[in-house]
């Protein structure tokens, strides 16, 4: 089955494990040289009622996905991972 990033954009992402919804796939990482998707880019959430911007975007590695449906993409992110703000770093990562 073959996918292009503009549908993928159009899906929430949903954590399995806690039910955690992420938001909307806004972005994808590429290897260049394989071809190979790497991560997807979901943007973080609202600060202050959106006055103040947004906070770090959530980096998914792929390998954390495990079902893209119609209008969901489910991962299965580990249950101790914190989705604490890191002021240093520009995207949170989960590994």
């Amino acid at each position: 089955m073959t996918y292009r990033i503009a549908d993928l954009r159009c899906r929430e992402v949903i954590n399995i494990r806690t039910g955690f919804r992420l938001g909307y796939v806004c972005d994808a990482l590429f290897n260049i040289e394989t071809g190979q998707l790497i991560s997807l880019v979901v943007p973080g959430p609202f600060r202050f009622l959106g006055i103040f911007g947004r906070r770090d975007d959530y980096i998914v590695p792929w390998e954390c996905v495990k079902r893209v449906g119609d209008d969901i993409i489910l991962i299965d992110a580990p249950e101790d991972q914190h989705w604490d703000y890191d002021r240093k770093e520009k995207r949170r990562r989960f590994w």
